[in-house]
């Protein structure tokens, strides 16, 4: 199958890519940035998903299938910026898609589309709505593009499309909101609080999106790993310091003293858990993790050994 992944030069995408080279399918990249040392097998072209060079390599290459990973979750990305390259970048690749013959797509989007906020259920299923907007409005634009990639379930039926909600990340890649939640040798905790994190290694986050593909799924889906553990666990076992700070002075703390910079609605998602049921995916798909969540955080750590203090 010849497959189309977007933003295919991020870490979580060249894991992508190599997963779907190994099960033999075509694979076609676009990203604006450069991926110089992709493999044979990949075809490259840099470029910005809403441009026109992009629509043409729709048209030119024809792809079977797209998976679409651009999305940008950068919390100090200007929020005009975000909004316009998730919510935009998605609908322009599922019009491509449609326009161009796709037959199948994948959207890649968090398990933070469910929000946290302390009425929210311990596990979350798929039509569950949204939470906790109003204090994080930085997510909002995610959220967005995740609404619009679920509408193409009825707006393209053509299209044979399934919306991938996938928890957080982590492993030797040292990817995505977690891992660097994670990186400073202090991290916070909000004192009281130590909510279950949920988490999977990216090698399994890369496995499920190809096997999302090749079981050609339609629908929306939570895509999770082992179980979840609390936040001050993980903190321990990744060799960094759990630091419980009040919350009226945690605010203030964000950014100083060795601990990471967050914005105040992320607060909230250090308070309360936000675990997804798995259930759906796994029996669609019969997929399991291959790696559990003590083995997955030793990967994490290691690779900060090695790449930091």
């Amino acid at each position: 199958m010849k497959v189309l992944v977007t933003g295919v030069s991020g870490k979580i995408g060249r894991l992508v890519a190599a997963r779907l080279l190994a099960d033999d399918h075509t694979v076609i990249g676009i990203d604006r940035r450069p991926w110089p040392d992709a493999p044979e097998g990949v075809e490259m072209f840099e470029t910005d998903i809403r441009k026109r060079k992009a629509e043409d390599v729709f048209r030119t290459r024809r792809p079977d299938a797209v998976i679409h990973m651009a999305t940008v979750t950068h919390i100090r990305k200007s929020s005009g910026d975000r909004f316009r390259i998730n919510l935009g970048g998605t609908r322009a690749v599922f019009e491509y898609a449609h326009r161009y013959g796709v037959e199948r797509a994948i959207f890649v989007g968090r398990h933070t589309y469910y929000g946290a906020a302390p009425d929210s259920p311990l596990y979350h299923t798929e039509d569950e709505p949204p939470l906790g907007l109003e204090s994080f409005p930085e997510l909002a634009d995610l959220v967005a593009a995740d609404l619009y990639a679920g509408s193409a379930l009825w707006r393209f039926p053509d299209i044979t499309t399934s919306v991938l909600r996938v928890c957080y990340t982590l492993g030797p890649e040292r990817h995505g909101t977690l891992a660097g939640f994670l990186r400073n040798r202090r991290v916070p905790r909000v004192l009281g609080f130590d909510p279950l994190f949920q988490f999977m290694h990216e090698f399994d986050v890369a496995r499920a999106v190809a096997t999302a593909l090749n079981a050609s799924l339609r629908g929306v889906y939570n895509v999770n790993g082992p179980a979840p553990l609390p936040l001050s666990v993980i903190i321990r076992r990744a060799g960094r310091q759990d630091l419980p700070i009040p919350e009226a002075l945690l605010a203030a703390a964000m950014g100083r003293f060795g601990i990471a910079e967050l914005p105040r609605g992320a607060i909230d998602h250090i308070k309360y858990p936000v675990v997804t049921d798995g259930a759906a995916f796994r029996e669609a798909t019969s997929f399991t993790h291959e790696h559990d969540e003590y083995e997955t955080i030793e990967a994490y750590k290691s690779a900060l050994r090695r790449g930091f203090p």
